[in-house]
C-alpha cells in the first residue's frame, strides 16, 4: 500500500509518518527531506531551494517530481511508501498519480490531518530534529527524553525555516494552493479527514485503526 499524509505545516505529519513507518514496514518519502538534503550539498541547485525554502515558498513542480521518481524507480519500496506532505498542489497530485500509473503502483489512501492556524504557529516554532535518528520533537509537545530518544541532545535541530514570517507565509501557501487538492482525492474516494487537534497518541491510533482496515 501507498499512503499520502495531508496537512498543514506543523500538523504532524512528520511525527505520524515516523510512526507507521515502523510499524507497517513503509519508507517515508518526504519532499521537505529531500529539499533540504539538497540543500546540504551546496550546489547551485542547493542553494536556489534554501532561497525559496527560507522565505516560504515551494519550489518548482518539475524538481521535486523529479526527486520523487528516482524514489518511486527503487523496488524495494514499491508500494510501501508513505509520502509525508506531498504532494502540495493539484499539479503535483496529478503527476503523482501518473508517476505511479507509470511504475504500476497506485495510492491507497490519503490521510488529512486538520489542526488550527494557532497550535500549527506553536508546534512548528518548538519543533526539533535529531540530525542522527531524523525523528522529529516538540519542546512544547512532544518533548525528546530518554524514554523516546536514543541519541544524545546536541543532534536535535531547529530547521533554518522555522521561523514565525515564514510559517505564517507557508500557511497562507498551503490554504491556496494545498488545500484544493482534498477535493481531487475526495472525488477519488481516497481521502479521510484526521482531527490533528486530538494528542498524539490518539492521532496514531485513528490512523493505524484506518491502516489496518485497507488490509482486511
Amino acid at each position: 500500500m501507498n499512503i499520502v499524509l495531508i496537512g498543514p505545516p506543523g500538523a504532524g505529519k512528520g511525527t505520524q509518518a515516523d510512526y507507521l513507518v515502523n510499524e507497517f514496514n513503509l519508507f517515508k518519502v518526504s519532499a521537505g527531506d529531500l529539499l533540504r538534503k539538497e540543500t546540504e550539498l551546496k550546489t547551485p541547485l542547493g542553494q536556489k531551494i534554501k532561497s525559496i525554502l527560507d522565505q516560504g515558498s515551494l519550489v518548482s513542480d518539475e524538481i521535486i517530481g523529479n526527486l520523487i521518481e528516482k524514489l518511486i524507480l527503487n523496488k524495494s519500496y514499491s508500494n510501501q511508501i508513505i509520502f509525508d506532505g506531498y504532494p502540495r498542489n493539484l499539479n503535483q497530485a496529478k503527476s503523482l498519480d501518473s508517476l505511479m500509473k507509470k511504475h504500476n503502483q497506485h495510492i491507497t489512501k490519503v490521510l488529512s490531518i486538520n489542526v488550527n492556524n494557532d497550535i500549527v504557529v506553536k508546534r512548528i516554532l518548538g519543533r526539533q530534529i535529531c540530525s542522527k535518528c531524523f525523528l522529529t520533537f516538540n519542546e512544547f509537545f512532544n518533548p525528546a527524553t530518554d524514554k523516546n530518544h536514543k541519541c544524545n541532545s546536541i543532534f536535535l535541530k531547529k530547521r533554518s525555516d522555522d521561523k514565525e514570517e515564514t510559517v505564517i507565509n507557508r500557511l497562507k501557501t498551503y490554504s491556496s494552493v494545498t488545500k484544493p487538492i482534498l477535493n481531487y482525492y475526495e472525488n477519488q474516494k481516497l481521502l479521510t479527514n484526521i482531527d490533528g487537534m486530538n494528542k498524539i497518541d490518539q492521532i496514531n491510533k485513528e490512523i493505524r485503526q484506518i491502516i489496518h482496515s485497507l488490509n482486511t
